[in-house]
């Protein structure tokens, strides 16, 4: 049901800047084109959010050299994924899935400007 979605009312307003960018770009560019053209976006709303957000990955208790970076956490607690592909596949939800995992958000969009409508899935952990 529509009234159990977890983070409702912020999941609309990010879409809803994600939908306003793909109307007016359309498919085609890379994805740092509509990295920045969201993060227009987002400071016009005054819709708080970090670009680049860097996890550390903790393995048995120790911290692995390599980090990772959400392309966007908004409101401190939804992860933003944007991608710039033909169609999203399995491996781009699994990544999703890890940076959930790793963040300890409970919710992920995995948006992607690459089709001629803007596709999203909405991955709770």
């Amino acid at each position: 049901m529509m009234s159990n979605l977890i983070y409702k009312e912020d999941s609309y307003k990010i879409i809803g800047k994600c939908i306003e960018v793909h109307n007016n770009l359309g498919a085609g560019f890379l994805e740092i084109v509509y990295k920045d053209a969201l993060e227009w976006e987002f400071k016009n709303a005054g819709i708080p959010y970090e670009r680049e957000k860097e996890y550390k990955v903790n393995y048995k208790g120790i911290i692995l050299p390599h980090k990772f970076y959400a392309d966007f956490v908004v409101f401190d607690k939804v992860i933003l994924e944007v991608k710039a592909v033909f169609e999203l596949s399995d491996k781009f939800v699994a990544q999703a899935i890890n940076y959930l995992k790793i963040s300890s958000n409970k919710l992920a969009l995995l948006v992607n400007f690459g089709e001629l409508r803007l596709n999203y899935k909405r991955i709770v952990m």
